[in-house]
């Protein structure tokens, strides 16, 4: 066992398993077509529906959101886990009315299809801003915020060779995961994009599940018990109110208000996983509506899954008594929590393989971001002028590596200095949920709203920009406390309120009603199975929400 503990087995272990998903990513995309956009932007629409929501899985989980959110629960409850079971609603709504829509007007970019209802300036105005938001914040950010996350949980600043440095430590870990990211985006296409997302989703599922039944076998132990249901018992026998998934209407963040989960985080939820280019690809890519819609299902159970491993193990750092003075001596005990856990309690024969798994989620959120901005920038702006006018296909995807090499070394050398910009992150949520409402009020002018004027998404942008960044500049508190308010009430208010202006304007100035074209580019053909998986989604759903409440576990 000498061995296995070692820190040379930690490394054999971790490139063991990175490599491995790099081999098995290369032999399943032998042989593909990469010289036509549809092969390399598209995967030459081919993806089955496994591929599809591994890939969904990883796009939307970073290793931030591990350290994030499993701090959020240490410091309040179970409501984060609004964030990853009620995506399965949204979901839902990506593989019955969205997706066979899209796949219906052989969709290749969310902007291109806005073009066809709305004309080339809405189309250019929302791809050119998406595009540089992905390139020169995006990027950058989730290179940092990953590298950060990797150098809190395995101490790599503290190897001798940085002596400490934490920003050498964050600058080399930036370089490594921005050119193995980079490979896999910019040579391999989607495709490989897809399958490295799918194996890596593999590996999360395992590590992700072992860790909370480790940690909870060691509080059992730490408590004086002798294992796993020990663990849980002092959990129950303790503050079981953390174990609460609902939080009251006006609690302050990082609590999720339990009104929040059917208004303002569902409506946010609908852009990022209906709308949202870097997510919606994988499903444009599907070898027909079937599989599209096995893909965005089969990923809403897999988030349902989430608590377990994003949600549960901030709880059982709550309660590890060996861990509380690591993590409260931090400067940001929430940040702590998780890493404190996994130092604590992950064996050492398997944290390497822990790490490669982590490893792989940063990687899949770069290149999949990476890979949208490259097929937005290529697809929906060059190919529209001078530069793109009359190149064939071969040549637009030269055009698309020039560009996803550029934006690559950009985001590396701007990246460590994230460190030195306080606010970033927060920054840039704030920046996606200016854009979010917009983005998807136009795709609902495109599909529901037929007859609303070619003016609106200028107006519901224009407005949106004025009363969300108001919000935002005044901070409003709820009423007799002077705690902020939840930033997802300014959308559980605003989403409504554009939906009745696109109704008026549909009433008072409707121009000729848009038909939505089949273009014939896969089967339109339902899966057959859709709606007994669904209910049985939505099943799974409630019973989370009533097993997590004060009416069984949190009483």
């Amino acid at each position: 066992m000498g061995f296995l503990n070692s820190n040379i087995w930690v490394i054999i272990s971790f490139l063991a398993f990175t490599i491995l998903v790099a081999v098995i990513a290369s032999v399943k995309t032998k042989g593909d077509n990469l010289e036509s956009a549809d092969g390399y932007f598209l995967a030459s629409r081919s993806l089955p529906g496994y591929v599809i929501a591994g890939s969904l899985l990883l796009t939307n989980l970073s290793a931030e959101q591990l350290v994030g959110l499993n701090g959020q629960s240490w410091q309040t409850n179970m409501s984060p886990s609004a964030f990853e079971v009620g995506s399965i609603f949204t979901l839902l709504f990506l593989a019955h009315y969205f997706l066979p829509r899209y796949l219906k007007m052989g969709t290749t970019t969310i902007p291109a299809m806005m073009e066809e209802r709305f004309g080339k300036g809405v189309k250019l105005m929302f791809s050119a801003i998406i595009v540089l938001m992905y390139s020169f914040l995006n990027l950058p950010v989730i290179l940092y915020s990953g590298s950060v996350a990797f150098v809190r949980i395995f101490n790599f600043d503290k190897l001798s060779i940085f002596n400490g440095n934490q920003f050498a430590a964050i600058a080399v870990l930036c370089v490594v995961i921005g050119i193995v990211g980079a490979c896999y985006a910019i040579f391999g296409g989607l495709k490989a994009v897809a399958v490295s997302d799918t194996i890596n989703g593999i590996g999360l599922l395992i590590a992700g599940f072992l860790i909370p039944f480790i940690a909870l076998a060691v509080l059992g132990h730490e408590v004086g018990g002798s294992g796993i249901v020990d663990g849980w018992t002092y959990i129950l026998h303790n503050e079981p109110e953390k174990l609460n998934a609902w939080s009251s209407w006006n609690s302050a963040q990082p609590n999720l208000p339990w009104p929040l989960i059917f208004t303002g985080m569902l409506f946010s939820n609908l852009y990022w996983w209906c709308t949202n280019q870097s997510f919606v690809q994988r499903s444009l890519a599907a070898k027909n509506l079937a599989e599209g819609q096995k893909g965005a299902i089969y990923c809403g159970f897999l988030k349902c899954l989430g608590p377990l491993y994003l949600i549960f193990p901030g709880i059982i750092a709550y309660h590890m008594p060996s861990i509380q003075e690591t993590i409260n001596s931090s400067s940001s005990p929430i940040d702590m929590a998780y890493p404190a856990l996994i130092a604590h309690v992950v064996p050492t024969p398997i944290m390497g393989f822990f790490a490669a798994v982590l490893f792989g989620a940063i990687l899949s959120s770069f290149n999949s971001v990476l890979n949208s901005a490259c097929t937005m920038f290529t697809l929906d702006i060059v190919k529209d002028t001078k530069m793109g006018k009359g190149k064939d296909d071969a040549q637009l995807i030269k055009i698309s590596k020039s560009y996803g090499t550029f934006a690559a070394v950009i985001s590396i050398v701007i990246s460590p200095f994230v460190m030195y910009a306080n606010g970033i992150t927060t920054f840039l949520n704030s920046l996606a949920n200016f854009l979010s409402l917009p983005v998807l009020c136009t795709v609902l002018g495109v599909m529901w709203f037929r007859r609303v004027p070619k003016f609106t998404p200028y107006l519901i942008t224009v407005i949106h920009f004025v009363v969300y960044g108001a919000f935002l500049l005044l901070k409003p508190c709820y009423p007799g406390t002077t705690e902020e308010i939840h930033y997802l009430y300014a959308m559980a208010v605003l989403f409504p309120l554009y939906l009745l202006i696109m109704f008026i304007l549909q009433k008072v100035r409707p121009c000729e009603e848009y038909v939505v074209p089949d273009v014939g580019a896969v089967d339109l053909t339902p899966w057959k199975y859709r709606w007994h998986l669904t209910i049985i989604g939505l099943i799974v759903a409630a019973v989370f929400y009533i097993v997590f409440s004060p009416l069984v576990l949190a009483a």
